[in-house]
């Protein structure tokens, strides 16, 4: 164990990433606080929860066409059209409605709506989730671009305002963990094509990175069931990274997918029926191609952006301009990010609704990202200085700017 407990996995930059990520817990905290004195802002929390406990009690398969939902009275409605869809959900699997009604197991069911703490056992695993993704992106941000690279990244992740609603459901759909499962199978895919180097068995030897693939696929695909485009995604970069070994990157990228497969099936409980009809009336791919003739859609768009993270406003076109300009910053581990993030944006300005405010969300990640690796960039250079007190300015700013707009929801 002392081998473990070493300065390089638990330093002073470990340190200060924990106070980050403590930050964004105590204010999801305050906004949780908040959606409980605030119940019109559930989002359709008691849906999820009622559809995922039924599921978990013996019921039927959560998000699926049943008579239990139609003939329960008084219950609050779907939060998505099931009536136009043959009674199934078009977005989401059941994964979506276990994970929100998992913490509440211990309690019948009558007694859900009348349990104090219901609120905060139902948000749980979404503050898991923004937790975890937090602790994704320094992991990713500081092996690519060093300590700099890490906190600007995290700094920016654990002050936005899209990922503080997110996490809190408050007055948003709990995306969060499709957010985590789609940048854990990018970066995951990334990571794995660069071990085909290494003189080993490869398949055998990235076992735990082809489960956590298959993870990260799940709970992505699960959770939203547009992001399957996350599955061609991963390979393109496992074959651009590996562009010898394609034959091995291939292989283990079709174990993660058959592990996501796998995982997804037992959503369902492994109800073969179920599972095939829930894919039938999926919706994987609700875009409107006519969105690029509508000028609202663009206008649409970066506001939406600008709500998820205010610094990006600044941070984004003077990351993009350093981009082109200077060819240092020209490089794969900034390249890869930015893309990613423009395919997400190009998702969502293509369906303006549902699931499309699910893919400008996670766009966020990405761009922190990529914004964060040219910053480092730029303070490799003789401009360090200059540019030190306008990174560390303008997320000062931003921070206090979010805490301030907390307050206000604070005083109601």
């Amino acid at each position: 164990m002392g081998g473990f407990f070493t300065r390089e996995r638990f330093g002073r930059p470990q340190a200060l990433a924990g106070l980050l990520l403590l930050a964004l817990f105590a204010q999801c905290l305050w906004l949780v606080n908040r959606k409980l004195q605030h119940p019109r802002t559930d989002s359709g929390e008691g849906f999820r929860i009622r559809e995922g406990w039924r599921q978990w009690k013996g019921g039927q398969i959560a998000g699926t066409a049943h008579p239990e939902r139609q003939a329960a009275a008084g219950e609050e409605a779907a939060p998505f059209d099931f009536a136009r869809n043959g009674g199934y959900d078009p977005n989401h699997s059941p994964m979506w409605y276990l994970i929100a009604s998992a913490p509440l197991l211990p309690w019948p069911q009558a007694q859900q709506e009348t349990l104090p703490y219901r609120g905060w056992l139902a948000q749980a695993p979404y503050l898991v989730f923004a937790l975890l993704l937090g602790a994704s992106l320094w992991y990713v941000a500081r092996r690519l671009y060093g300590n700099a690279g890490g906190y600007i990244a995290l700094t920016l992740y654990c002050f936005s305002p899209g990922i503080l609603r997110a996490s809190a459901g408050w007055l948003a759909q709990p995306e969060v963990g499709a957010a985590w499962g789609a940048f854990g199978a990018i970066f995951t895919a990334i990571a794995v094509a660069h071990t085909l180097y290494a003189p080993r068995e490869v398949v055998l030897w990235n076992w735990r990175r082809i489960v956590l693939l298959g993870l990260s696929l799940s709970l992505a695909v699960g959770s939203q069931f547009s992001l399957v485009i996350l599955a061609p995604a991963a390979l393109a970069f496992m074959l651009y990274v590996a562009p010898t070994r394609r034959a091995a990157a291939l292989a283990i990228w079709a174990a993660g997918c058959g592990l996501a497969l796998v995982f997804l099936y037992a959503s369902y409980f492994f109800h073969a029926e179920a599972f095939w009809q829930g894919m039938r009336h999926a919706h994987f791919f609700e875009t409107t191609w006519r969105a690029f003739a509508m000028p609202g859609a663009y206008r649409e768009l970066v506001p939406q952006l600008v709500a998820n993270s205010p610094a990006l406003v600044l941070g984004v076109p003077a990351a993009l301009a350093a981009y082109i300009a200077w060819p240092r910053a020209r490089y794969f581990g900034n390249t890869a990010p930015l893309l990613v993030a423009l395919l997400f944006l190009l998702l969502g300005l293509l369906a303006p609704h549902y699931p499309g405010l699910g893919f400008r969300l996670m766009a966020v990640p990405f761009l922190f990202v990529f914004v964060a690796g040219v910053s480092a960039d730029l303070l490799e250079t003789t401009y360090r200085s200059l540019v030190q007190a306008c990174v560390w300015g303008l997320l000062t700013a931003y921070a206090l700017w979010n805490l301030m707009e907390l307050a206000r929801v604070g005083r109601g």
